[in-house]
């Protein structure tokens, strides 16, 4: 078996391809060499084939194999069994499917010689391959199709444009069946194409792409070297020529005409031009300027960035009297040349530009630009202050009218002469109210489009002294009580309304009623400024405490003015270093050496023990109200509900007994408290009161009762009458059991037993003093 593996590797190193012959005798036997293992290492099929019966492959031969079938073959590997299958007596080798190399060029199979009768291997198993014989049945094809490419417009004969590639399926080491021609269907005379490389090439020269700028060109491969019998296959290649500036900028016109009106204003659009130039993108840009003619001064020239026109404009406004026509030479260029082609230029062109000048009717136009005047100021009315000239300049030369816009001169201080301009004052001006006048002077010409136009005019106010000077500012003085004499206090200053003139200055002089007073002094310093001495020592506060210092002061105007100004000088007591304490007055009936935080002090102390004693007396007088109103008291339905004993005889807090105690405190008629009554009603002289030692306790209360109802001020409610007192002479005194805690009687009540039923238990609970204040308690409550 060794020797059979050396063969096998020499076999397969050398690529023998050649098919060993076999001799079929009349039996049928096989002829093979008897010094191999196996006859081949490698068996061919051919593809595709569809015949009625299996493709014999090969047949497999042992050494040991003697032909009396006691060897049985046995094959596996790829496809065994399904594909390949063998003869396990002859080891013929058959295909059962037709076979494609496209999907499979070949198979590696395994093969084993062993007894029939006990499956031992006689010999090592040994692989072999069938390799798939292509041939011819797939075309071309162009797995990129279909193709796009550029190339520039007037290229040489021969610049490559793009290679295609075509693929084929079949096998490129066998036969043809792979083996590609290119060549073109479509795109002639335009293009070629290489047979064996499949680069497109240009065949034309000066292909133009302003003419024609895209191509179809049909490109087919095929197969068995082109030959008769070979497949094909095709490709689309859309071929576009790119743009290169081959074409200069030309003008459709060598001569343009525009006009614009003399009205127009500086930056108006006069006109458009443009040249064409065919090529693309930067290649077709055109760059514009003016290069002569006499217009170039009054217009300019701009580029249009989105239509690529040339926009001409004004420059300066044109006059139709002074000039009617203007002359321009535009030139356009190209800003990007390709050398390449620089000999097929120049790339540029010229145009003429001829502008006519056509008469509007303008308004009329003032001399100056705008006026500067000057007038004094409390001129009188009608003064002269100067005069604007306007002129039409049309043709017409029409009058001109003038006006003040009254929104220019609110108070209408200035007039004009609407036929010669002239402007004057209406009322007196006032330089220190308005010191300018900024107003505007209206042209309009008669006739025509009564067009007007505007100039403004400054009016300055001149300056007249006629405000006096006065105080710079006016502070108080404030001077120490212990200032020492020829002390300076003071430096004054003064202002003037007007302008200062030219070595103008202030003089200052004390007012002649206090020129000889022997408190201060004053001294002109000759720099408009003046001060103000102390003559004497000795200032008091309390003695007087404000100094008023009339003070003249004089400018040296034209006319010279003059006023009087007070000097107001306070005194102030001072510390030893002259340091202000206080400038107001002080009672003088302070003590020495009492200083002001020991009075307020003081008065702290006296107003907090005014508060207590208010504090208390209010507090006093709301624990003791009286139920009788006095003097002016308005106590209105006041309804005093007396039903509660609360504490027995002690509580004497929640009425008033001072009237049952003492019944003779009330000398007249005292007003009810539960109402104000509008008219005092005095007791009725017919009704009388009873005797004072009288029993005849009922007639007492039917009097009261009788004179409760026919009083006009009683409420006209239910209300608890109080009784001032019991009765004249009466030894029993109040009836009421509150006077009990506060009063010791040794009186005997035995004799309300004859007061009739009504006192017959008041009779019981105080008819014997040995009565205790509990058992009072308990018949008040019954």
């Amino acid at each position: 078996m060794k020797l059979q593996f050396i063969i096998n590797m020499l076999w397969t190193i050398i690529k023998l391809t050649k098919r060993h012959k076999q001799k079929v005798g009349k039996e049928g036997q096989v002829l093979h060499r008897s010094k191999r293992g196996w006859v081949w290492n490698q068996f061919f099929v051919i593809e595709e084939y569809t015949g009625p019966d299996p493709v014999l492959v090969g047949r497999l031969h042992s050494d040991v194999d003697s032909g009396d079938g006691n060897i049985k073959y046995i094959l596996s590997g790829e496809g065994a069994g399904t594909i390949f299958v063998i003869d396990d007596k002859t080891g013929n080798i058959h295909a059962t499917k037709t076979l494609d190399r496209e999907e499979q060029a070949q198979y590696t199979l395994t093969a084993q010689a062993v007894a029939r009768d006990t499956n031992k291997p006689l010999e090592p198993p040994s692989e072999f391959i069938v390799k798939v014989q292509d041939i011819n049945d797939n075309p071309p094809e162009f797995p990129h199709g279909p193709y796009y490419a550029r190339v520039p417009e007037m290229s040489n004969v021969g610049t490559s444009v793009l290679q295609v590639t075509a693929t084929d399926a079949d096998d490129p080491t066998y036969g043809n069946s792979a083996r590609l021609v290119y060549s073109i269907l479509q795109g002639q005379p335009y293009f070629s194409v290489e047979p064996q490389t499949g680069i497109i090439r240009t065949a034309l020269p000066n292909m133009d792409r302003e003419a024609r700028q895209e191509y179809d060109v049909v490109i087919q491969a095929k197969d068995m070297g082109g030959h008769m019998g070979g497949l094909s296959g095709t490709t689309e290649v859309k071929i576009t020529l790119t743009d290169v500036n081959d074409n200069p900028p030309k003008f459709p016109q060598s001569v343009y005409s525009m006009s614009v009106s003399e009205d127009k204003v500086a930056g108006e659009e006069v006109g458009r031009l443009k040249a064409k130039d065919p090529d693309l993108g930067d290649n077709g840009l055109v760059n514009y300027r003016l290069i002569d003619g006499d217009g170039i001064n009054m217009f300019e020239l701009t580029t249009d960035s989105e239509t690529r026109e040339a926009v001409i404009k004004l420059k300066k406004m044109v006059d139709f009297e002074t000039k009617r026509s203007y002359t321009l030479k535009v030139e356009g260029s190209n800003p990007h040349i390709d050398p390449q082609f620089l000999a097929w230029g120049p790339y540029k062109d010229e145009a003429t530009i001829k502008i006519s000048v056509e008469d509007a009717d303008e308004p009329p136009v003032f001399i100056a630009s705008s006026y500067t005047f000057e007038v004094e100021e409390n001129a009188p009315p009608g003064t002269p202050v100067g005069r604007v000239h306007a002129k039409d300049t049309d043709v017409a030369n029409n009058p001109v009218r003038y006006m003040i816009p009254r929104y220019t001169d609110v108070e209408q201080f200035f007039s004009i002469n609407a036929e010669d301009g002239m402007i004057t004052t209406t009322k007196p001006l006032d330089r220190e109210t308005q010191p300018w006048h900024n107003i505007s002077v209206s042209a309009t010409e008669i006739g025509g489009h009564h067009q007007d136009t505007k100039v403004r005019v400054n009016i300055k106010v001149k300056d007249v002294n006629d405000n006096p000077p006065e105080f710079a500012t006016n502070n108080e003085v404030l001077m120490c009580e212990t200032v020492a004499p020829g002390k300076v206090i003071e430096t004054l200053s003064a202002v003037d309304k007007d302008e200062m003139a030219y070595r103008q200055h202030f003089t200052f002089n004390l007012a002649p009623e206090v020129a000889h007073n022997h408190n201060f002094s004053l001294k002109d310093n000759r720099d408009s400024t003046a001060s103000i001495y102390v003559l004497r020592k000795g200032f008091s506060r309390l003695t007087q405490d404000v100094y008023y210092l009339p003070i003249e002061i004089n400018d040296n105007g034209i006319p010279a003015m003059s006023s009087t100004n007070t000097l107001t000088i306070r005194v102030c007591s001072c510390d030893s270093k002259d340091t202000i304490l206080s400038c107001n007055v002080e009672p003088y009936v302070l003590p020495a050496g009492l200083s002001t935080g020991a009075l307020i002090a003081i008065l702290a102390c006296i107003v907090i023990l005014l508060a207590i004693v208010v504090l208390f007396v209010a507090l006093r007088r709301q624990k003791k109200e009286p139920l009788i109103v006095f003097e002016e008291e308005d106590i209105r339905e006041n309804i005093i509900t007396y039903d509660d004993e609360g504490g027995g005889e002690e509580d004497t807090e929640a009425f008033d007994i001072a009237t049952l105690q003492n019944p003779d405190g009330a000398n007249g008629f005292l007003p009810r408290k539960d109402i104000k009554p509008e008219l005092q009603y005095p007791i009725r002289p017919g009704i009388g009161r009873p005797a004072a030692n009288s029993v005849d306790v009922d007639d007492f209360i039917k009097t009261r009762i009788a004179e409760a109802d026919s009083d006009p001020t009683a409420p006209p409610y239910d209300s608890i009458q109080i009784y001032g007192y019991e009765g004249r002479g009466s030894l029993a005194g109040s009836l009421s059991s509150l006077e009990s805690v506060t009063t010791e009687s040794d009186l005997d009540y035995d004799y309300l037993q004859s007061w009739g039923p009504r006192f017959k238990k008041l009779a019981d609970l105080y008819g014997t003093k040995d009565c205790s204040i509990n058992d009072a308690d308990d018949g008040e409550d019954s």
